[in-house]
């Protein structure tokens, strides 16, 4: 399969090493051709010099046989014309942009440009590593406002129904890790001791989704 990747900063060079120790072809695109330092002696792929959406040097690191494509320069507005050049012009099946703006992310995801929003995905990671106690979220849509929580829940919860919880808590059950398999819950399932409850909520609410599961469910009501 061969992939072209458009930037090559951190992300972009890590991202062509990775692609190519997979046994890919890749081509780097960058409009610095001292950029590509960072691809270090072991890349074999192809260093295309200039912009990610200019067609000819698309053509040149071989849009028209890519499978995938990825736009991960550290500009926004490069990246989704990229990707869209990418999609719309050349047909490529896989592609994704990075978008640092969280709030646009909805935007393109609307044109059909799948995008990984920066920011929040970032702050999710450092979450899980400053707090590993803490509830950090497992999935976040591309735009943030949602995200998928593993909800700490009082004990007194076993026994009593999904239906009950979300009415508690406000949050919608996602789904639940029930002896090492995964279960999609109808309102009617109850929860049982051991069980991880999985939630999806929208961002700003989670601190009071967490502390209404974190209540009996008597307090909670």
């Amino acid at each position: 399969m061969h992939v072209v990747i458009m930037g090559c900063g951190r992300v972009g060079s890590s991202l062509a090493a990775a692609v190519e120790r997979l046994g890919h072809s890749v081509a780097v695109v960058d409009k610095d051709a001292q950029a590509f330092r960072r691809l270090g002696t072991d890349f074999h792929g192809r260093q295309v010099v200039g912009g990610g959406f200019d067609r000819r040097v698309l053509v040149e690191a071989g849009i028209e046989e890519a499978a995938a494509f990825a736009a991960v320069s550290s500009g926004d507005n490069s990246n989704i014309i990229s990707a869209r050049v990418a999609r719309e012009t050349f047909g490529v099946e896989h592609v994704v942009a990075r978008i640092y703006d969280a709030k646009r992310a909805e935007v393109y995801e609307r044109l059909g440009i799948p995008t990984v929003a920066t920011v929040p995905w970032t702050t999710d990671r450092l979450m899980r590593t400053l707090l590993p106690d803490g509830v950090a979220s497992a999935w976040r849509d591309p735009t943030g406002k949602v995200a998928v929580v593993q909800l700490p829940m009082h004990e007194g919860w076993v026994g009593h129904t999904v239906a009950s919880l979300e009415q508690a808590t406000g949050a919608r059950v996602a789904f639940v890790m029930r002896f090492g398999t995964g279960v999609l819950p109808t309102p009617k399932t109850v929860v049982q001791a051991d069980d991880l409850v999985y939630v999806a909520a929208l961002s700003g609410t989670i601190s009071d989704v967490t502390s209404a599961a974190g209540q009996s469910p008597e307090e909670a009501s």
